[in-house]
């Protein structure tokens, strides 16, 4: 430092110096160390402000898809609700001893064999996995689900009881020398009314096991149509027969002739029986066979009684297997009392004996593995 012309000097010692320098750094080192604190605070806000926006987002999606879910469940309650409906329109068309069958195992099946083992279709799926998803925090769609799954358990059990029954059915009209597919079609003609049609989905469609499960109780129905209207029960009960189907000797002329049905003999007077279930579709005479009596029992089978003495029946009047339609007599083409008897198929003569003798037997058969199923089931 130069003061008066003279020139003086401040020593400053390495222990000073680096004091100062040390001091110097210090000042540094918390210079960015404070600005570092301050960049990670802004930063640290940033994030959670961040954060908190993205959890909002999830909160208000959340809230979306609950509604989305709590839609999807109404229309799982819906789709339930109707198929509800359906399966008590289809129980109701059960035999009494496949209702209780039906009933009597079902519950078990339902709750041990699970919806997806049986084809769930894609959108039925869909529900089921969002009542899964969202089950903790709605309540309902867990037991929505099981109620699913219990449903079409039982519409299986249920369609795989009724085609045991159809396929015993078709056997014995087999046996009895029909067709099952023309009892079908036959059932099918003359019907009719106006169309109700049934819907398991909102859309109005049918879910496809309901639809084969209606399909199979429709060709129960007409089976159990074909087999009652079957000739089963003998028109007399202790006649004798006189004359059988076919060929034969005209009693009158001598000259051989066709004889479309059975003679029973008997006395004047003798209850005639309806040969199975059905409606009388005419009373009255006709030529060659006196007072008739003609029962329709569906299906195009028809059965004939002749020479009758009295009628005890009338036109348009159900009868069941057994009933007595009239009395035995000599009236028409006869040489004595007797009863003549026709089974026609579409018009068509057929021999009455086979049905007759066979029927009893194969019927038997059916009732007899109905009433062993009820007593398991019971």
């Amino acid at each position: 430092m130069r003061s008066r012309g003279q020139v003086r000097f401040v020593t400053l010692t390495s222990r000073v110096q680096m004091a100062a320098a040390g001091i110097v750094a210090a000042l540094l080192m918390a210079w960015i160390l404070s600005m570092a604190l301050m960049a990670f605070s802004q930063y640290r806000s940033q994030h959670d402000r961040t954060a908190l926006a993205k959890r909002e987002t999830q909160v208000a999606n959340a809230e979306q898809s609950v509604a989305h879910y709590r839609d999807d469940l109404g229309e799982l309650a819906d789709d339930l609700a109707r198929r509800q409906a359906f399966l008590e329109e289809m129980v109701d068309m059960l035999p009494d001893d496949l209702r209780k069958d039906a009933n009597g195992q079902g519950k078990e099946t339902a709750e041990t064999k699970p919806a997806v083992e049986t084809g769930t279709p894609k959108n039925e799926q869909h529900l089921l996995d969002t009542a899964a998803k969202i089950s903790a925090a709605i309540p309902e769609a867990s037991s929505l689900a099981r109620l699913d799954q219990r449903q079409f358990a039982f519409v299986d059990r249920l369609t795989r009881l009724v085609n045991q029954r159809n396929r015993k059915a078709e056997t014995a009209i087999r046996a009895l020398g029909l067709s099952p597919a023309v009892m079908l079609a036959s059932a099918r003609n003359a019907q009719g009314g106006p169309l109700e049609k049934l819907s398991t989905r909102r859309d109005g469609s049918v879910d496809p096991r309901f639809e084969r499960l209606g399909l199979a109780l429709a060709r129960l129905a007409a089976y159990s149509q074909a087999l009652a209207g079957v000739p089963q029960v003998m028109p007399v009960g202790t006649a004798s027969i006189s004359s059988g189907f076919g060929y034969r000797s005209d009693p009158f002329t001598g000259g051989g002739a066709m004889h479309k049905g059975i003679d029973f003999r008997g006395k004047r007077g003798t209850p005639i029986h309806a040969a199975a279930s059905g409606t009388v579709s005419f009373v009255g005479y006709r030529s060659g066979y006196g007072k008739v009596v003609e029962i329709n029992h569906g299906n195009g089978i028809i059965t004939r009684y002749a020479h009758m003495s009295a009628w005890k029946s009338k036109r348009g009047q159900a009868v069941k297997a057994g009933s007595i339609i009239g009395a035995m007599g000599s009236t028409g083409r006869s040489t004595g009392p007797h009863l003549h008897f026709e089974v026609r198929i579409h018009n068509r003569a057929v021999n009455p004996r086979p049905f007759l003798e066979t029927a009893p037997h194969v019927l038997e058969k059916i009732r007899a593995a109905q009433h062993s199923r009820t007593l398991v089931a019971s």
